[in-house]
C-alpha cells in the first residue's frame, strides 16, 4: 500500500528528496532550511507560505510513520530532517533508481508534468538524454494492473499536446475519469488549473491561519 500524504507532507518529502541530491552537504535539513525550501517561489507549484510550526508538525507526523528521520541535538534542541520514504537505501519503503527518484521528486514539487517538462526541469537531479528516457523511467512506476495502488499514473493526453502528463498518487488516487473529461475538452483545462490553483492557495492561507491560532493557544496555555 502506498503512504497517503497531505499536500504539506508531499511538499516536505519532495524538498528533502531534492536537497539530498542538489545540496547533500547541507543534509539533514534544519527546520528553518526545510521551511525555506518548502516556500521557495521558484520550482514549486503551487507556491506555499508555510509557517515553521506547520512544517515541524507535518515532519513529526511523517516521522511517526517512519517516512522522515529526525535527528535532534538534545543540548541545543535543534531538529534536523531527512526523508526515508523512497530511494536506494535499505531502510526506504519505495525502492527507486536515480532516474525514477528524479521523476518522483519533480512530480511532488511541481505537480503533473510531461516528460519534456520533467527533462527540462531535472537540472542537477538527473541528466536525462531524451524525453523518451524520462517517459521510460516514469512508466516503470506505473502499475497498469493495479492503478489504484500505482505510484504514478499517465494522464490522458491533452488536445494540442504531443505528450501526456504523469502524476504521482501519494496524495490519494487520481480521478482518471475527471482528467479524461478535461483532456476531451482541450483548451478549457487552463481555466480549470487556474481555479484549482486558486483553491489550493486559499487552503494554504486557511492552514496558515489555523497554525497561528494553535500557536496563540499554546502560548496562552504556557502563560
Amino acid at each position: 500500500m502506498l503512504p497517503t500524504l497531505t499536500d504539506i507532507e508531499a511538499r516536505i518529502i519532495g524538498c528533502l528528496m531534492e536537497k539530498s541530491v542538489t545540496t547533500p552537504d547541507q543534509m539533514p535539513l534544519t527546520l528553518n532550511a526545510l521551511t525555506n525550501a518548502a516556500n521557495q517561489k521558484s520550482a514549486r507549484e503551487p507556491v506555499m507560505s508555510l509557517t515553521k510550526i506547520e512544517v515541524q508538525r507535518a515532519a513529526r507526523a511523517l516521522a511517526a510513520r517512519s517516512l522522515v528521520q529526525i535527528d535532534e541535538n538534545f543540548k541545543s534542541g535543534i531538529e534536523k530532517y531527512k526523508q526515508r520514504m523512497c530511494g536506494a537505501g535499505q531502510f526506504t519503503d519505495i525502492k527507486l533508481t536515480k532516474a525514477q527518484f528524479a521523476v518522483l521528486t519533480l512530480l511532488l514539487l511541481r505537480g503533473p508534468q510531461t516528460p519534456g517538462e520533467i527533462r527540462s526541469r531535472a537540472g542537477r537531479l538527473h541528466d536525462f538524454a531524451t524525453n523518451e528516457d524520462v517517459a521510460a523511467a516514469a512508466r516503470e512506476l506505473v502499475d497498469d494492473d493495479d492503478l489504484d495502488n500505482s505510484l504514478l499514473v499517465e494522464l490522458p493526453r491533452m488536445k494540442g499536446r504531443k505528450e501526456a502528463e504523469f502524476m504521482h498518487q501519494l496524495c490519494g488516487a487520481v480521478d482518471m475519469e475527471a482528467y479524461a473529461g478535461m483532456a476531451a475538452e482541450g483548451p478549457g483545462r487552463s481555466a480549470d488549473k487556474e481555479r484549482i490553483a486558486e483553491l489550493e492557495k486559499r487552503v494554504a492561507e486557511l492552514e496558515a491561519e489555523n497554525a497561528e491560532l494553535w500557536e496563540q493557544l499554546d502560548a496562552q496555555s504556557k502563560a
